[in-house]
């Protein structure tokens, strides 16, 4: 539903002649009937070019905005003033934590101020309380993609809360122990949870060991998990364990998923993701490399670095030296 309340109603218009018929009025003799029907006829005849000329000058001005709008701009143009009120952060202290979620969840995706720091305060207090419903799942899976760390760093704790899982030594513990003695269902899950816990400072280098371990399971499944998992820890550490996968792995699911974790997906910073780069570009000359995955490869160097460059490493090398300076 709009918010607009419709336009104002149009004052309907008299009907010709209402005012009622003149009869002090005569008939112009100088004027020929013919003529003044020429004359009728020119000025309609204007009328529709100038309607014409005005409603293609209108199209033309707002086709210009809708053009204006869709062309790739340097900066974005706001809707509004994109910071929550003093009204709508009392209005939550009225809400289900449910409502809360999902409203400063969407909130802090769309980059409102005060949205994180709102979740930040509040995130404890909903576990438990809060549900992985259709809304609140989409939510967490576009907040998890957004190209804003802390709003990754949101959908993390949202979905944190929404798995009661408490952010304790105890919680990782007990992830720890599922990761490597449990069925394959139990062991997935433990892996995602570990790799969130640990990106929240929680026995983080614990996480890191594991996750790393569980790379070298017989089942691709909980390798591309263990993948998952390391991404979303996004510590230094999980650099090389995520390079080895795209390397050796011998499932191409895994080896996939470990190349956009290094380009794209989970916590890793800008800098950490660079710092793959002259591995990337060993890989990418390495002819025991099936071409399935120097396709991979070229992509992550592409993501990572923002150049549009063929998929020859001739093309990379050379970037690479004058970039760096060597």
């Amino acid at each position: 539903m709009h918010s607009w309340e419709g336009d104002p109603p149009q004052q309907p218009a008299p009907d010709y002649g209402s005012a009622g018929a003149r009869t002090d009025l005569s008939p112009d003799r100088s004027i020929d009937p013919r003529a003044g029907s020429w004359r009728i006829l020119v000025a309609i005849c204007t009328g529709i070019l100038v309607a014409l000329v005005l409603a293609s000058g209108i199209a033309r001005g707002a086709f210009a905005d809708i053009t204006r709008l869709l062309t790739p701009h340097t900066n974005s143009e706001p809707a509004s003033l994109a910071q929550l009120s003093q009204h709508e952060i009392e209005s939550l202290n009225h809400q289900m934590a449910q409502q809360q979620a999902e409203l400063l969840l969407e909130r802090d995706i769309n980059h409102y101020g005060g949205a994180n720091d709102e979740i930040a305060a509040r995130v404890d207090g909903w576990r438990g309380r809060i549900q992985l419903r259709p809304q609140l799942d989409s939510l967490i899976t576009t907040a998890l993609n957004s190209n804003d760390l802390r709003v990754r760093a949101a959908g993390i704790e949202v979905d944190l809360a929404a798995m009661n899982m408490a952010k304790t030594p105890k919680s990782a513990a007990r992830l720890r122990e599922q990761a490597q003695n449990s069925d394959r269902p139990q062991r997935v899950w433990a892996l995602w949870g570990l790799g969130l816990l640990g990106n929240r400072g929680v026995e983080t280098e614990k996480a890191s060991q594991i996750l790393a371990a569980q790379l070298h399971d017989s089942d691709p499944e909980v390798r591309h998990w263990a993948v998952e998992g390391l991404a979303y820890l996004g510590t230094d550490e999980s650099i090389t364990p995520l390079l080895q996968s795209l390397h050796q792995d011998s499932s191409p699911v895994v080896r996939e998923r470990a190349a956009r974790s290094l380009a794209r997906l989970g916590m890793l910073t800008q800098d950490q993701r660079r710092s793959a780069v002259p591995a990337l570009l060993a890989f990418a000359d390495d002819s025991s490399l099936d071409s399935q995955t120097h396709t991979w490869i070229f992509q992550a160097l592409r993501d990572i670095t923002g150049q549009n460059l063929p998929s020859e490493i001739s093309a990379w090398r050379s970037w690479y030296s004058s970039s760096s300076g060597e």
